[in-house]
């Protein structure tokens, strides 16, 4: 998985992560220790370009829930305990609309999968960069 990191400024400062490859439990970590890092620096809206984003598992889905959690400023849950994070997720939908973290650009492959698990529902998804971008 690769990830590109870049700033766009809409009426607020806005971090893109371009996420590219696949998103599984071999690298889920790295997208949350990048949004980290990055929240660290600053960054408390984040974008996920998902357009090159090619498969995502259950330990993806946990690096998104992990990334809206610290986006809220909620503690995270713990990477070596998946059981408890996934279950973390279902506590956590209550919490609405992600109002720090939105998608862009899932594939279709992608987008089957957030709409399984009822993602879509829980984060914003668009296809115009420009668009989402505006809407923090």
């Amino acid at each position: 998985m690769e990830i590109t990191v870049s700033k766009e400024q809409g009426r607020i400062p806005v971090t893109v992560l371009r996420v590219a490859g696949q998103l599984d439990g071999q690298t889920y970590q790295h997208l949350i220790d990048k949004a980290c890092g990055e929240y660290e620096a600053g960054a408390h809206n984040i974008l996920l370009d998902l357009g090159a984003l090619t498969y995502i598992s259950s330990a993806g889905l946990v690096s998104l829930h992990t990334i809206a959690l610290l986006l809220r400023g909620e503690s995270l849950p713990d990477p070596e305990n998946g059981r408890n994070a996934l279950k973390s997720m279902d506590r956590s939908r209550d919490g609405g609309v992600q109002k720090n973290l939105k998608l862009l650009n899932p594939r279709a492959e992608v987008a089957s999968v957030l709409d399984m698990v009822g993602f879509s529902a829980f984060f914003e998804v668009y296809t115009d960069k420009r668009k989402a971008v505006g809407t923090f």
